[in-house]
């Protein structure tokens, strides 16, 4: 399904002091810094895992998803996604993959959801019968009936995130990217948030990568973790596993990564 190998991608940041001096000079003479997003990662994932993708802020995580959607390029390296480059086959590959940025949407604010999925069938070019049936399938799976006609501006976080997820999928993609699905919900909506990715990886064999903090979704989802720090793979295996390197007597995930964190100076 998925091939990553030994992807590298830093970025050049424009750096200077503060004031009105420094910002007149740069003007004419800017400083740069090389940051390393990631570096040398690889990994391989097969059709229907789902994956944690974990780290500290600024660990490398959502340049690792926006290469693997073929928004960037990586400076080196390969990736193949059933045995297509992401960033060079891009029409053809987004029809097989689902994207959700938690902070991010896909809908167009000040229309009804439903326009948006109306939208979304036309770019992704759904047949009709097939595009009614899966926004039927999604519908009930995840609430939608009540606030298909309701502005996405006027939804709360939990009804917005739900529709997020069904656009993602109406055109019934292979794969699935998760990038902090669940934040900023209540408790209630992040349970009915993980009950439906199982039974979407369930049913339908869908292989989804989920990149958050909170390791209670990490816990609940999926069986496989890979953990990463500073741009550089620490770790790739089972939860047991990710205890383990803990070291710790700990049980609560969120106190182990915690410790790992420090343990790896990965903060």
């Amino acid at each position: 399904m998925i091939e990553f190998n030994d992807i590298c991608k830093t970025y050049r940041v424009a750096r200077r002091e503060s004031g009105f001096g420094n910002a007149v000079k740069s003007l004419f003479k800017r400083e740069h810094t090389i940051i390393n997003a990631i570096n040398n990662i690889s990994f391989s994932i097969n059709d229907g895992e789902m994956v944690g993708y974990i780290g500290p802020n600024g660990a490398g995580k959502s340049t690792t998803i926006k290469i693997l959607s073929g928004i960037l390029t990586p400076d080196s390296g390969t990736c193949l996604v059933n045995g297509q480059v992401p960033w060079k086959d891009r029409k053809e590959y987004v029809r097989q993959i689902g994207v959700v940025f938690g902070q991010r949407s896909q809908l167009w604010w000040d229309i009804p959801v439903m326009d948006s999925f109306e939208l979304l069938q036309a770019i992704y070019s759904i047949p009709a019968p097939r595009y009614r049936n899966k926004l039927d399938e999604l519908t009930q799976l995840l609430n939608l009936e009540d606030i298909l006609k309701t502005p996405t501006r006027q939804l709360s976080l939990g009804q917005r995130m739900r529709c997020e997820i069904a656009a993602s999928l109406l055109h019934e993609p292979k794969l699935l990217f998760l990038d902090e699905p669940t934040i900023g919900l209540d408790a209630v909506s992040k349970i009915a948030v993980r009950e439906f990715i199982k039974k979407m990886n369930e049913e339908h064999k869908t292989t989804v990568i989920l990149t958050t903090h909170d390791m209670q979704d990490i816990e609940a989802i999926t069986n496989r973790v890979i953990l990463i720090g500073k741009g550089q793979k620490l770790l790739d295996g089972t939860l047991e596993d990710l205890r383990l390197e803990g070291g710790s007597a700990e049980t609560d995930l969120d106190h182990i990564m915690a410790g790992l964190y420090t343990k790896l100076n990965i903060t």
